[in-house]
């Protein structure tokens, strides 16, 4: 790392790791498109279309301090290439490799088929849509429009595109959050009537038993890839819940691949997230067709690419579509989703809001769990207490006696997390006769001396997801209106900054219409029905054939490695870590 750098300055970020924890992917390289003779007002679309060198004669990939939080501390060579493949050039690259599948009007038909083309469909992320506003001096839900525009729309990526492919639906993934929020919540009770922590892994593809408590959030991928390298004693305390990026992909993958009796590799996602870390996530061998269909084999990526809400403004620039001029309107026609009843699931007419500041800019994983939790006892409140630092948040639900009856925390950044893993660390009897047990928690009988939390929601960057280091920061060209090298903001101009997109999250409107119904309401709890969210997540499952453990739950391992400890190899992941300006 850079010398000019203090301790004091990294205090929430981690050493860098040098152990690969995989070897490095590459993606298929894409064929040049030519334009057919019909096609008269092609644009000649200038990026890289060339074929990538040998893969033993890639140059080291770039990955910047400032790039991500949690990248920047555990990121292997391996993985700065992988992150690096992951691109808007390579989302440019698979719309302009040959015609793509296209719906009929009424989305009851698939057109080319016969091509070898694919069908493309994109997720967008809250904290993206919340970065975009904060740029261009819009709310929230107009942002979520122009990106509609930019994916879908006729003046948006494909009005410049050789085979004029776009999007055919963008999601919202507010939508599976609920989900998870819900599923979340099961596992946190069921952990509380537990009558033992034990923990099975999951094998082919089932999530045998529960987390131990205290349960740790795990939609953050920079704190899973923490967890595995440097902490095993903490995995199995990770949820087994996907995070809602990972779960759109699933159920956009199977829901899609099924009806229309098609591979899931002629089904291209993209998702647009507030974190490069969000890349590796996507990468992952747990995340793929391979689980959910049990082959066991080398699977297809349920989410096939990850671009950051900055890297969205470059896919706009690289087709020469000015972002701040797409409507902030609707898209007028939308093709229904293949099943109407999933339709209505992706595509709800009551437009789920992001919650109160009391959540979070991080999904409301803890925030709804304390709601769920107090709801269910009469009487109960909830009591909030700061900790050492604004990222660090005790919560408790009592009862209307004033008895404590659920414990729960937040940790937000490195350097709180790692408070929090030296606390959960075991301890170890000392060898010693009489000896004091051996740990950071010490207790008589070498029990662990841990937090008493049955919940706590951990995430890598301080301050949240809107703070990810995919998102666009105060310095940028968008929002300063000159290079980025002319303006040096201080601490007090990148707080304001993040004020500002923390307002565009909060500000959307809770509204409801009729894809949940009145029955549906009366277990509302913080505008989220958990009977209709289990309602359509058992329909899903009955019409793909696959359980919802397969679908809906994931695994972790712990990472062992002799890769990077050569002489000499340390050093180089180290000047990759610390290089200035990054490979993307």
């Amino acid at each position: 790392m850079s010398a000019i750098l203090s301790a004091d300055d990294l205090n929430d970020f981690i050493s860098p790791g040098v152990a690969c924890i995989k070897p490095v992917e590459t993606l298929p390289a894409a064929e040049p498109a030519v334009p057919t003779d019909n096609q008269e007002d092609a644009y000649e679309v200038s990026f890289n279309t060339e074929p990538p060198p040998p893969q033993a004669d890639l140059p080291p990939a770039q990955i910047s301090l400032t790039d991500c939080l949690a990248c920047s501390g555990c990121v292997t060579s391996a993985e700065a290439v992988l992150v690096s493949l992951q691109s808007h050039a390579e989302v440019l690259s698979e719309l302009d490799s040959g015609p793509g599948l296209r719906l009929s009007a009424d989305g009851t038909r698939v057109e080319n088929l016969d091509t070898g083309g694919k069908l493309y469909v994109a997720s967008v992320s809250p904290q993206s849509r919340a970065s975009i506003a904060a740029a261009y001096g819009v709310t929230e839900k107009e942002a979520g429009y122009m990106i509609d525009q930019l994916l879908s729309g006729p003046r948006g990526l494909k009005s410049r595109a050789v085979y004029r492919n776009g999007f055919q639906w963008v999601v919202d993934t507010n939508i599976t959050r609920e989900a998870c929020l819900v599923l979340g919540t099961e596992e946190v009770m069921a952990s509380l009537t537990a009558a033992s922590g034990n923990v099975d892994d999951l094998e082919n593809g089932d999530a045998k038993k529960q987390p131990t408590k205290p349960i740790l959030t795990s939609s953050c991928p920079g704190w899973i890839c923490y967890a595995e390298k440097t902490h095993p004693h903490i995995l199995p305390h990770l949820s087994r819940l996907k995070s809602p990026q990972a779960l759109m992909g699933t159920l956009l993958k199977t829901a899609l691949s099924r009806k229309l009796g098609i591979s899931p590799d002629r089904i291209w996602h993209v998702a647009i997230m507030p974190c490069f870390d969000k890349k590796l996530e996507a990468s992952r061998e747990e995340l793929t067709d391979a689980v959910w269909e049990g082959t066991g084999t080398r699977g297809v990526r349920d989410v096939d690419c990850v671009i950051t809400s900055k890297e969205l403004l470059m896919l706009a620039d690289s087709r020469r579509v000015d972002f701040a001029k797409l409507p902030r309107t609707p898209i007028p026609r939308r093709i229904p989703f293949l099943d109407p009843k999933l339709d209505s699931f992706l595509f709800p007419t009551r437009r789920a809001t992001n919650g109160n500041s009391a959540a979070g800019t991080s999904g409301g994983n803890l925030h709804y769990i304390l709601q769920y939790f107090a709801s269910q006892h009469e009487g109960a409140s909830i009591q909030t207490t700061r900790g050492r630092n604004a990222d660090v948040l005790d919560c408790s639900v009592t009862s209307a006696d004033g008895e404590t009856l659920f414990k729960a925390a937040r940790y937000y950044g490195f350097r709180n997390i790692q408070n929090l893993v030296r606390r959960l660390k075991p301890v170890r009897p000392s060898r010693m006769p009489g000896g004091k047990p051996i740990g950071s928690a010490r207790k008589g009988g070498a029990k662990a001396n841990g937090p008493d939390y049955a919940y706590v929601e951990v995430m890598a960057c301080p301050g949240g997801c809107t703070n990810g280091g995919g998102q666009i920061k105060v310095d940028d060209p968008v929002i300063t209106g000159v290079e980025t090298s002319e303006v040096n903001p201080g601490p007090p101009e990148q707080k304001q900054w993040l004020a500002k997109v923390d307002e565009a999250y909060f500000s959307g409107e809770d509204v409801f219409g009729e894809d949940i119904t009145m029955e549906d309401r009366h277990d509302m709890v913080d505008g989220i029905s958990p009977s209709y969210i289990k309602d359509t997540l058992a329909y899903w499952a009955a019409t793909t054939g696959i359980g919802l453990d397969r679908l809906a739950y994931t695994s972790y391992r712990e990472v062992i490695s002799d890769v990077g400890k050569n002489v000499g190899d340390a050093e180089r992941v180290i000047e990759i870590a610390g290089k200035i300006g990054g490979g993307w």
